[in-house]
């Protein structure tokens, strides 16, 4: 096991856990780690924008689950369970031994939510943005759905850009050149067996009935303006989880990327609140 890194060093790893290679990218700093979940067929420079808004001083986990980004194609389909099983070695392997806080966007969400659930006593507080409780959800819009289902997105930016306003909503429709810049910054941009992977882990898993039991603290994020998750899901969770805070925005569903120097302080000011949870 190495140990962490001074502060304000930069490290990438290729971790070996529960026979899968995970591309792990660490910003070292201090206090409680921030772990960033990404959404589906995303690699972990989707979250470029974002970390400069963010503490600096603050430990930053990002990584790319099997067949996304940097990690190699997994043997077998996998679920949620499985997946927060590996995002524990991965933080153990990373000499990350106490609580973090666990951050999950769109698909990265329900990985959060399994994390949160799975292991209570390593989550400290979540954070879902842009995300649902799973197949028992409102559904999005037919078409935003239907461009889902394929990863093309990623392997054709200027393709990403011309559906980025249908898509994703918010920002983006008044620029959607953000989008291909965006995943422009994906270095990698995974396989179209680990994006039908991820469909599939998706397809059959829910919180719906485990929310009551999830009792970190959480913060809610979610855009008024989000054709892949309507923001009555971020309602229903608010009322489901027990210690729930829910931040609605006029933006869509890559608000957190596009619009960050607007999310991020909201995100901050949630993480150093005083804990108050029983």
């Amino acid at each position: 096991m190495s140990a962490p890194l001074p502060a304000d060093a930069v490290e990438q790893r290729l971790i070996p856990v529960l026979g899968q290679q995970i591309r792990v990218v660490v910003r070292w700093g201090t206090g409680v780690p921030l772990v960033l979940c990404n959404g589906i067929g995303a690699a972990l420079e989707v979250f470029d924008p974002l970390l400069p808004a963010l503490n600096p001083e603050t430990t930053v986990v990002r990584f790319d689950v099997p067949g996304s980004g940097g990690s190699p194609i997994s043997p077998l389909p996998y679920g949620f369970p499985y997946l927060a099983a590996v995002l524990r070695g991965v933080l153990r392997k990373l000499g990350i031994r106490g609580q973090v806080d666990v951050l999950g966007l769109s698909w990265g969400g329900a990985l959060a939510q399994r994390f949160a659930f799975q292991y209570p006593l390593r989550c400290r507080r979540l954070i879902l943005v842009s995300t649902g409780t799973g197949v028992l959800m409102v559904s999005g819009h037919p078409r935003a759905l239907l461009k889902m289902l394929t990863p093309r997105r990623f392997l054709d930016h200027r393709y990403a850009a011309g559906i980025a306003g249908e898509l994703y909503g918010g920002t983006v429709r008044h620029d959607a050149a953000i989008v291909e810049q965006l995943f422009d910054r994906q270095l990698m941009a995974g396989s179209r067996i680990g994006y039908l992977h991820q469909l599939l882990a998706g397809s059959v898993w829910t919180s719906l009935f485990a929310l009551p039991l999830i009792r970190q603290r959480t913060l809610i994020l979610a855009g008024t303006d989000d054709p892949i998750i309507p923001v009555a899901n971020a309602r229903i969770m608010g009322r489901l989880l027990p210690h729930a805070t829910v931040h609605l925005h006029a933006g869509g569903h890559v608000d957190l990327i596009t619009n960050a120097r607007e999310l991020a302080p909201v995100i901050e000011a949630f993480r150093t609140e005083r804990n108050e949870q029983p």
